[in-house]
């Protein structure tokens, strides 16, 4: 599994599986190939909610940015 993290906070968002970690990485930019931080934002999941990310990455990322304008998240592999 794949922990997720709100990078401002340190606080831990949620899990994810493998698949949703591609997802993430396939649909978003990174700085370098160590990257794990990532912007999100309410555009970003629904341009990643055409049908790849699945409900659970869809719902957490949803949850996770809420009203604000968006939130720094990061991953780590248990």
């Amino acid at each position: 599994m794949i922990d997720l993290y709100d990078s401002a906070t340190n606080k831990k968002i949620g899990s994810i599986t493998e698949s949703d970690l591609k997802v993430l990485v396939d649909y978003l930019e990174k700085e370098s190939p160590e990257d794990h931080d990532y912007f999100i934002d309410q555009a970003t999941i629904d341009y990643m909610a055409d049908g790849r990310a699945t409900d659970h990455l869809v719902n957490l990322l949803r949850t996770t940015v809420g009203s604000s304008d968006g939130v720094e998240i990061r991953w780590e592999r248990q």
